[in-house]
């Protein structure tokens, strides 16, 4: 009898184990099985929250199919205490394994909110935005300027999450002396910047900060960036260059960042500019005029007169020959790798298309070209006038 009762226990042993073991490997499979997710969504973990608490979102959210088997597969890949904080972008069909990944390695956050501090060449935004996880871009849940009219409540509304991230955003053509003052408008940043950096040497790029960040080191960075570009960019320069420095190829990637914001005619300006240099020519170049008015200091706002463009400054490349003694303003990698590797052309003028500076220039070979296009130019301009 007893042997009987031991044999039919070994039995159900045997088949529990069994039955067991067919259960594991089904969660494992499960566990890094592709999930059911049709489109991607962004997940918001809480300060403070738990892996239960995700797995219960995430299955009310049908992105996984057991909130058991995910908080059981954390915990045997040890992870569960390693949860972070944020907002993060699951993708469609990612697995178990992929989201426990994604919300435990840590890193800034990958989806959500996200408040923008643009510093323009004509003036600074505040831009708060969202990523759409459908479309995986972001879009703009209001706007504004500093110092003028109300901030928007959503402004205030985001700056109370702790997974809103921040970004510093430099176009390209703006001058050390903007990029200083706006950073002392950024109110997530703490300390001062000290003395404004040389003009050129920052780098105009998309800054990730996090509340509390220095402002001295954050220009650092961008100083750092900007002479890494400038580097690499002046090793695989061409031959037979005008510019002979690494300085040299900076002011004059400065020049072409701000006569031209069409990407495809970079190039073709540098090759101006370069052609103009050969021939000892002066570059004849308005944004150096106007840079020794202004000394980068703000926008002019209105155009140039004659008698500014007679006056003598070191940066008036009317009055001067080659290059001015400083960069206008902070080129970017594109005006910097134009400087050094222009096209090959003959072309020694250039004038604007038209009105808008979106429709980039005609060149010449010629002074009588270059005086055609010209007084196409300003026939535009006389239309406009009578308009």
């Amino acid at each position: 009898m007893w042997r009987a009762i031991a044999s039919n226990g070994l039995t159900m042993l045997i088949v529990g184990l069994f039955l067991l073991g067919g259960v594991i490997l089904w969660g494992q499979r499960e566990y890094s099985a592709e999930g059911p997710l049709d489109q991607a969504i962004c997940l918001r973990v809480p300060s403070g929250s738990t892996m239960s608490r995700v797995s219960r979102d995430l299955a009310d959210r049908g992105a996984i199919t057991s909130d058991t088997v995910f908080r059981l597969g954390a915990e045997y890949s040890d992870r569960t205490q390693a949860l972070k904080a944020g907002s993060f972008l699951v993708p469609e069909g990612a697995s178990m394994a992929e989201i426990v990944d994604i919300v435990t390695r840590g890193g800034a956050s990958t989806c959500g909110t996200e408040v923008v501090y643009r510093i323009g060449v004509t003036r600074a935004q505040v831009q708060v935005r969202e990523l759409d996880p459908a479309t995986n871009r972001y879009v703009e849940r209001a706007a504004f300027v500093p110092g003028e009219g109300e901030v928007p409540a959503a402004f205030a509304e985001v700056r109370e999450k702790s997974d809103t991230r921040y970004r510093i955003a430099l176009a390209e053509g703006v001058t050390s002396w903007q990029v200083v003052e706006e950073l002392k408008q950024v109110d997530v940043l703490d300390g001062e910047v000290g003395e404004t950096p040389p003009e050129g040497m920052l780098a105009p790029d998309s800054y990730e900060v996090r509340v509390g960040d220095s402002r001295a080191e954050l220009v650092a960075e961008m100083q750092q960036r900007q002479e890494a570009i400038l580097t690499e960019a002046w090793q695989s320069r061409a031959e037979g260059l005008p510019v002979t420095t690494p300085q040299e190829a900076l002011i004059l990637a400065s020049i072409i960042e701000k006569e031209t914001g069409t990407p495809e005619e970079r190039g073709v300006v540098a090759s101006v500019f370069t052609n103009r240099l050969e021939a000892g020519m002066p570059l004849q170049t308005d944004p150096t005029v106007i840079y020794g008015i202004t000394q980068g200091r703000g926008v002019l706002g209105r155009g140039l007169r004659q008698s500014e463009l007679r006056g003598e400054t070191p940066w008036n490349t009317y009055v001067i020959r080659g290059l001015p003694p400083t960069p206008i303003a902070n080129p970017g990698r594109a005006s910097i790798e134009a400087a050094v590797n222009p096209d090959d052309t003959d072309y020694i003028y250039f004038v604007a298309k038209t009105l808008d500076p979106a429709d980039g220039h005609n060149f010449a070979v010629t002074l009588d070209e270059h005086n055609a296009n010209v007084a196409a130019y300003r026939r535009l301009e006389a239309e406009r006038a009578n308009d």
